[in-house]
């Protein structure tokens, strides 16, 4: 007699995402992998203030077809979070942690997805090691000058002057700025596609012990990733990697100036700006997973 189940045959259903963690430089590392290794590996990188979560969606809508990496950086999601005198919080660090995680995986070749803080962790990968990147997707990863928008003045005034701009500073990490990031710029129409464990989760891993003076030390370093602008301009303009834009035009941290900027050195880019904000994963994942299957398909 046949024997009958029931429950998911095929597609991404099948296919599990697992939580995972690895020791890198004697730091533990949370990250998410979904799909077959054997298929094209795409990294995906988030921004402040969030983690790996950003992309639970995203994850499932690609799992069937590509193998998906989603670190959480050192200082955010469930990675470690050592006390500032305990680690050296900068993006050249971080870079290192997760070049190091992807040497450890035995990921040679991967395209990248930048966001935000990923974008300077992501570019400084790719300029050092163009034959590893198989193309770029970009949500918000700034690489121009022209991507700073008035929200940035009192994070150089910081840089400055750090004593006399901190508390100003600290405002950026009180629960309602981080909500903001989310609703900023996103139509009526769109609201109700949030989800308010999005930002909650954000503010209650913020909210740790310390995590505070991670977070002022990073925004303090962000000024050296300025420093490295026209190399990864060059970098751009020499290898031409195979990149995707697809930027939330209403975005009020990088504003939409600095995705028609990567056409100056990538004029072969393709770009979308969104009808929405920073955070644009969150409202028009769909729209952004198509693109990506359709962009990745013919460049991988």
């Amino acid at each position: 007699m046949p024997v009958h189940t029931s429950g998911p045959t095929g597609g991404t259903a099948a296919v599990p995402t697992l939580n995972r963690t690895a020791v890198v430089d004697g730091h533990t590392v949370f990250y998410r992998e979904a799909g077959d290794p054997s298929l094209p590996t795409l990294v995906l990188l988030h921004g402040f203030p969030t983690s790996s979560h950003m992309f639970r969606r995203l994850i499932e809508d690609l799992k069937d077809a590509y193998h998906l990496i989603a670190p959480d950086h050192i200082g955010f999601g469930f990675s470690d979070a050592p006390p500032v005198e305990d680690f050296t919080y900068s993006f050249d660090r971080l870079t290192e942690i997760t070049q190091g995680l992807l040497d450890q995986l035995g990921i040679d070749r991967f395209a990248l997805y930048i966001m935000d803080y990923g974008a300077p962790i992501g570019l400084r990968i790719a300029s050092r090691a163009p034959e590893r990147v198989t193309a770029l997707v970009v949500q918000s990863g700034n690489a121009y000058v022209e991507g700073f928008t008035p929200f940035w003045d009192g994070l150089f005034a910081y840089v400055k002057d750090r004593p006399g701009n901190e508390a100003e500073v600290r405002k950026l990490f009180e629960a309602e700025a981080t909500r903001r990031q989310y609703i900023h710029g996103v139509p009526e129409d769109r609201l109700d596609r949030l989800s308010p464990e999005t930002w909650t989760l954000d503010q209650s891993l913020m909210e740790r012990p310390g995590n505070a003076e991670i977070q002022l030390q990073l925004f303090w370093d962000y000024q050296f990733n300025l420093d490295l602008y026209p190399g990864f301009q060059e970098y751009f303009r020499t290898h031409r990697p195979p990149t995707l834009i697809t930027w939330g035009e209403h975005d009020e941290i990088f504003g939409a100036d600095g995705a028609r900027a990567y056409l100056r050195d990538l004029p072969d880019a393709e770009l979308h700006l969104l009808d929405g904000g920073h955070f644009a994963l969150e409202t028009h994942g769909d729209e952004i997973a198509a693109l990506m299957r359709d962009f990745l398909g013919r460049v991988l």
